[in-house]
């Protein structure tokens, strides 16, 4: 069975204003996601799943949904601020999504295969989804509790424009994810890669420090995990007083690789990662684009 490309699309960009997802960015008006979805389809995923909001539907029909329905099956599913357990209740004044896992956790009903997660601002690059596919499509049927992880070098994921958030990753010698522990605040200052440590001190990181940058492999028994996880989280008074908590995919991989539950196997990727955090970014992602149009890495038209 062919895996599943989950499309993370429900999010503003906060810092980069607009619906960033449907900004034109190749030659022909492509975003960063019909580049993603080009790699998925010749790396062999077989199914589209979208997480949006609801209230940009019609939007997301006409400019993304119709140019891919010819090509591959999609499906839509929506993310929404009241979509809780029973038992729980949205706090008043709160207008932050509750998280990228909980956007997981809204395609449980349409994916029963092995799937990918990916966000759709991102360009992840032809190498990293053929790795991933490569592992989904090897897991036996019914395969459980083996997840991965695209593993970018961190040295290739920084923004020019300011500061990055990342998931800095520890592995063991059979690289598989021992810890991800996301960092708000890297760049690289005098040549070196650094970041803000607990004791809020820039720290120093090597070049080639695997990072997560939100391209995660999952089987279907994820969703089960989640579901039952989110409601620890959304139990405990302070996730639901902090009206910007949110429940992250690393918190939750965390804790399976923590407790046994769930091994993640780290992929290694040399792929350069770029995407449009700030405004300041939206001109070198234009010409990167360009540059790999002219090199023959992509058409000039996708789709």
């Amino acid at each position: 069975m062919k895996p599943t490309l989950f499309l993370l699309a429900a999010g503003m960009g906060s810092r980069y204003g607009g619906l960033k997802q449907l900004d034109g960015l190749g030659p022909n008006g492509e975003t960063i996601m019909d580049y993603s979805i080009y790699d998925a389809l010749r790396a062999g995923f077989g199914k589209l799943v979208f997480v949006i909001r609801k209230d940009f539907e019609q939007d997301f029909r006409e400019k993304i949904i119709s140019k891919y329905e010819g090509h591959i099956p999609c499906e839509l599913v929506f993310q929404s601020l009241d979509d809780l357990p029973e038992g729980f209740t949205c706090p008043e004044g709160r207008t932050k999504p509750w998280g990228t896992n909980h956007a997981v956790i809204m395609g449980a009903d349409v994916i029963k295969e092995p799937f990918a997660v990916i966000n759709c601002d991102d360009f992840y690059g032809r190498e990293s989804f053929q790795v991933m596919a490569d592992f989904l499509s090897a897991l036996p049927e019914g395969a459980k509790n083996t997840y991965a992880m695209v593993g970018f070098r961190i040295g290739n994921t920084l923004s020019e424009s300011g500061t990055v958030s990342r998931g800095l990753c520890t592995t063991n010698e059979n690289h598989l994810l021992t810890s991800v522990v996301e960092r708000t605040k890297i760049q690289r200052i005098d040549g070196e890669v650094k970041y803000i440590d607990d004791n809020g001190e820039w720290a120093v990181t090597e070049e080639t420090t695997p990072v997560s940058m939100n391209f995660w492999g999952f089987t279907p028994d994820y969703f089960g995990y989640s579901c039952e996880f989110f409601k620890t989280f959304l139990s405990d008074p302070k996730n639901m007083e902090n009206l910007k908590s949110e429940f992250f995919i690393p918190l939750m991989v965390d804790k399976l690789i923590t407790d046994g539950t769930a091994t993640v196997k780290v992929l290694d990727t040399t792929s350069k990662w770029f995407g449009v955090t700030y405004p300041e970014d939206r001109q070198d992602v234009v010409d990167r684009i360009q540059a790999l149009v002219d090199a023959g890495v992509y058409p000039a038209k996708l789709f």
